[in-house]
């Protein structure tokens, strides 16, 4: 059952009980990775495997993923090409209390770096699991830029 979560701003990227930062380089150019994260919100599912389906609403995104997992996002920030950024403002996710994703980009050479932060809190239990979960977290992030990368 999808339950609200705490509203939490950009500076809780910083502040959050639970960071996990995961990056990669990229050789596609900022303004077409931003162009994939924050404008082909449906495109979300040919690169992140994850990713059963997304699609943009008033203010951001329905994302549901692989196994059932569903959210509701805001997005907060969206500069482009630097920072896109939303809040996960209902989940069905048991123990999350607030969790807010980062997208930041910066050039490389003729590529791009990009460094992706989760930042979460909830219960004791949900914070454990994400810190246990963030190797395969991890790992999804950079083979989902891996492949959005071959994409562009």
């Amino acid at each position: 059952m999808a339950h609200q979560l705490r509203p939490v701003g950009l500076d809780f990227v910083e502040t959050a009980p639970v960071r996990l930062v995961f990056g990669r380089e990229m050789t596609a150019a900022p303004e077409a990775v931003f162009r994939a994260l924050a404008q082909d919100v449906p495109g979300w599912s040919r690169w992140m495997t994850g990713v059963k389906s997304a699609r943009p609403t008033e203010h951001g995104r329905e994302v549901r993923l692989q196994g059932g997992v569903r959210f509701e996002e805001t997005v907060i920030a969206s500069t482009s090409p630097e920072v896109y950024a939303y809040r996960v403002d209902t989940a069905n996710v048991p123990g999350a209390g607030a969790w807010l994703e980062e997208w930041h980009l910066t050039p490389y050479g003729a590529g791009t770096r990009v460094r992706m932060t989760f930042a979460l809190d909830g219960t004791a239990l949900f914070r454990a699991v994400c810190r246990l979960a963030a190797p395969g977290m991890g790992r999804a992030i950079r083979e989902g830029l891996r492949a959005l990368d071959a994409g562009l």
